[in-house]
């Protein structure tokens, strides 16, 4: 970076710096991470942040086009922060598309859970969920629930019933895990699934965007978002940073440490932001995080930069 960018860039990292501290800490909720990846790195090796924003654009509706939102202070304050941020934006008004970072698939951990979800109402062909799979999906999506979670991926078929319906999504770069029972993994193994922000963005489009083919019925799409929705309050942190309340925010969060000594966080979260002028789709994974609070806190400062970005 010139000296000329790095002036910026400090300056920008600074008011970044300010905003973490400003938004409101609503906690994490759950009692225990909900799954990591598969091969812990040591303690201290967390890899340095990529950053690297492309855009497409093109107007939908005749909607006016918006600039990068994860460029400029954004970019800047992501490259000054420990380990590795990939990050996906889709302005549904507009039609324009943003991504920062780039890098490896990085392990889901609980954001899997939509995808188990997604892959169970296609199954069912626009039907409604039984009861019992109703009440694990309640408890998988809004307390994320990890047993409910192990029980609904078997039941959408595992590994192979996951990939089929991430094929017909278009999702290219995400790879469910081979193992519920891993080795050396103390946590449920589909915690493993990696993926990339732009592949959760076709999730997230299949419930907002279906287009003239969806994959699921309107009953079923208006099904996970209320799921989504009420996440548990703890839980509510993440995509929904500096968002102000009465705008709508369906999300779902993962959070897991990487190695025993908890000194390596996986934190992600994805979810739809409508209201107040906004309504975007909008998915971060962090790795490399030294805490889990510090992976939070990059989410939401990053998330709160995005919201005002879109106005």
């Amino acid at each position: 970076m010139a000296s000329a960018g790095r002036a910026v860039a400090c300056a920008a990292v600074a008011v970044a710096a300010a905003l973490v501290l400003f938004l409101a800490f609503r906690g994490h909720g759950g009692t225990h991470p909900p799954g990591a990846a598969g091969t812990s790195r040591p303690a201290g090796s967390a890899q340095p942040s990529t950053v690297g924003g492309t855009s497409s654009s093109g107007g939908r509706n005749g909607a006016t086009g918006h600039a990068d939102p994860l460029s400029g202070s954004a970019a800047a304050y992501v490259a000054g922060r420990s380990g590795t941020v990939l990050a996906a934006v889709y302005d549904v008004r507009t039609g324009q598309s943003w991504r920062l970072g780039d890098g490896p698939a990085q392990a889901e951990a609980s954001v899997v859970k939509l995808d188990i979800l997604e892959t169970l109402l296609a199954r069912q062909g626009g039907g409604a969920l039984p009861t019992g799979d109703q009440s694990l999906s309640q408890l998988m999506i809004e307390d994320s629930d990890n047993d409910a979670a192990t029980s609904l991926w078997d039941e959408a078929g595992a590994a192979a019933g996951i990939g089929a319906y991430n094929d017909r999504a278009g999702l290219t770069r995400t790879t469910p895990s081979a193992c519920v029972t891993c080795a050396g993994f103390a946590w449920p193994g589909w915690g493993l699934t990696t993926s990339v922000p732009y592949d959760q963005l076709l999730l997230l489009k299949q419930l907002i965007l279906p287009g003239p083919r969806p994959l699921l019925s309107a009953a079923g799409r208006s099904y996970a978002l209320s799921l989504m929705e009420n996440v548990a309050p703890g839980q509510r942190w993440g995509v929904s940073g500096g968002v102000p309340a009465g705008v709508t925010v369906a999300l779902k969060n993962g959070w897991l440490p990487l190695t025993d000594a908890n000194t390596d966080w996986q934190v992600n979260s994805v979810g739809w932001v409508s209201g107040d002028g906004r309504d975007y789709l909008i998915a971060v994974f962090t790795t490399g995080n030294p805490t889990e609070r510090y992976g939070i806190g990059t989410i939401n400062a990053l998330s709160s930069v995005v919201w005002t970005a879109l106005r």
